[in-house]
């Protein structure tokens, strides 16, 4: 059993581990490996510890725990940054879970403590962006109430361009 809760800046080293694993198990084959085998969770955990110093941070940010495996999973979300989406509108910058542990509900807890954190905030949806192959990615926001909007856009990773699409959910 995992629990939700508000992340801290302890846990910012283990967030950056399970981001970088996240993206170097996720986004094999689908982002140049050269970009994910640069990554480094030390550097990830300097930059993550930067952009929180910032008053004007206006992320939440949360973390799953487990009794025995400490942080297991994290995610982030804020303002939304698209202009055409209605306010009140959040966005859900980033969802991870340890690789290990993909697919024994830690995600969908995750996602839970999400959609919570943004009605909290007093949002009326929240949209997200996908990689238009990450299909594993596709089906776990379709199952969580999500649908793809038709929103494309192409976001440049290492020189490739690749092509994200938009999901979106009432809150």
């Amino acid at each position: 059993m995992v629990r939700i809760r508000k992340m801290t800046d302890d846990d910012v080293d283990a967030v950056a581990e399970i981001r970088v694993d996240g993206w170097r198990t996720a986004y094999r084959g689908l982002v140049p490996d050269r970009y994910l085998d640069a990554m480094d969770p030390l550097a990830d955990a300097a930059a993550h510890r930067a952009r929180r110093s910032s008053p004007a941070y206006p992320m939440a940010e949360l973390v799953a725990e487990s009794p025995l495996d400490g942080v297991v999973g994290w995610a982030c979300l804020g303002p939304c940054r698209d202009e055409d989406l209605p306010a009140p509108a959040g966005e859900l910058y980033a969802l991870y879970v340890r690789p290990a542990l993909v697919g024994t509900g830690v995600g969908r807890a995750l996602c839970a403590g999400v959609l919570e954190s943004a009605r909290e905030r007093g949002d009326a949806r929240l949209g997200l962006w996908v990689l238009r192959e990450n299909a594993r990615a596709r089906r776990f926001y379709a199952r969580a109430g999500f649908t793809a909007d038709g929103a494309e856009r192409v976001d440049p990773v290492d020189g490739e361009p690749l092509t994200e699409v938009r999901y979106v959910r009432g809150l």
